[in-house]
């Protein structure tokens, strides 16, 4: 691997510091206002040298999936030997009453360790925004952005689910012989019990917070 220079070691360094820190890379947008660039241009430059240099390896076959690569020795799943993927960002989802998710379609895309963030590749995953504070107990704050692996759940289990054509998350719980129900985290929100329809979307995997 060639040398870095002082600022593209500096970038390395940041990369490396918020994916161990939060399991998420740092959008383009968040390097440049970590060292004062006039432009995202001034970034994608560094990160192109990053690749040029072996730093930063791009995946076969997987579209806009890399690794980051530190010492020519390390090992996948060492902390620097860092496995990422991009999850699409789905819209928002309530976390206090039901509502309907904010946007049908994609509205963003969420750079993830594979590791730290406890994914899996060829797993089909997406992510969404939380509004609402129903799952405060389980840790999960409104803001926060929560990574739902598409599956079938077990009882206990936190989901993104549709009930009644409404969607919330919420915990899911299945009694011995009774049907199904979503559990809030918050004492003030009530049981959710479904009419017609109860279908869980995926399950909550892990938690992205930006502080």
């Amino acid at each position: 691997m060639k040398d870095l220079t002082f600022r593209q070691q500096q970038i390395l360094t940041f990369i490396q510091e918020r994916s161990n820190e939060q399991g998420f890379w740092p959008s383009i947008r968040e390097i440049q206002h970590e060292f004062s660039f006039k432009s995202t241009n001034a970034v994608v430059g560094h990160l192109r040298a990053l690749e040029r240099k072996g730093f930063l390896e791009r995946q076969p076959h997987q579209a806009r999936a890399f690794r980051l690569r530190l010492p020519e020795d390390s090992e996948p799943g060492s902390d620097d030997h860092l496995d990422v993927v991009d999850i699409p960002v789905m819209g928002n989802i309530a976390a206090g009453y039901p509502d309907r998710v904010e946007s049908g379609g994609q509205i963003d895309t969420l750079q993830v360790d594979t590791f730290t963030a406890r994914q899996r590749r060829n797993r089909r995953t997406f992510a969404i925004r939380v509004r609402g504070e129903s799952m405060i107990n389980a840790g999960i704050e409104d803001g926060d952005t929560v990574v739902v692996e598409a599956r079938e759940p077990k009882d206990g289990e936190i989901v993104a689910a549709l009930i009644d054509g409404e969607t919330t998350l919420k915990r899911f719980i299945r009694p011995q012989g009774n049907p199904p129900y979503l559990k809030a985290e918050n004492p003030d929100y009530p049981e959710l019990y479904p009419v017609d329809e109860l279908l869980v979307q995926g399950v909550a995997t892990s938690i992205v917070r930006r502080l």
